[in-house]
């Protein structure tokens, strides 16, 4: 029961998703309290704040002037890359170096799991000494 548990947990995609999902709830607050902090005041520089507050281009439209708010744009960029960095760096990479691990271990190289297949040059010589041995 508990080798079936650890063969369980040791799956690569449940530890992928279980660390994803707590890790990206968890660090996202944070990014975003620096973007909103550090960031958007940066961008400010650049782009004067529209009455709303938000950051971006002013077009007039229709029916009055529309801001694209670029800060929240790059709000979201940062975040995803900032949480994904962490999750792979943290998590995903040290997982994968223990598999490799536990694969030498048992034995089991790279080589062994992917097996080499024959070249084109090499079906066609053997298709040829097939035909050979069926006209002799």
């Amino acid at each position: 029961m508990i080798k079936g548990f650890k063969e369980f947990i040791l799956r690569g995609n449940v530890i992928d998703l279980a660390v994803a999902v707590v890790i990206g709830a968890a660090f996202t607050a944070v990014v975003n309290a620096i973007v909103s902090s550090i960031i958007n005041p940066l961008i400010e520089l650049f782009w004067k704040p529209a009455e709303d507050g938000t950051i971006g281009w002013t077009v007039n439209g229709l029916w009055g002037p529309v801001t694209f708010p670029v800060s929240d744009l790059i709000n979201a960029v940062i975040a995803f890359l900032a949480v994904a960095i962490v999750v792979y760096f943290v998590f995903v990479h040290p997982m994968n170096v223990l598999k490799e691990r536990a694969a030498a271990k048992a034995g089991i190289t790279p080589a062994d799991e992917e097996p080499k297949l024959p070249t084109e040059q090499e079906l066609l010589v053997q298709i040829r000494d097939l035909l050979e041995k069926q006209r002799a």
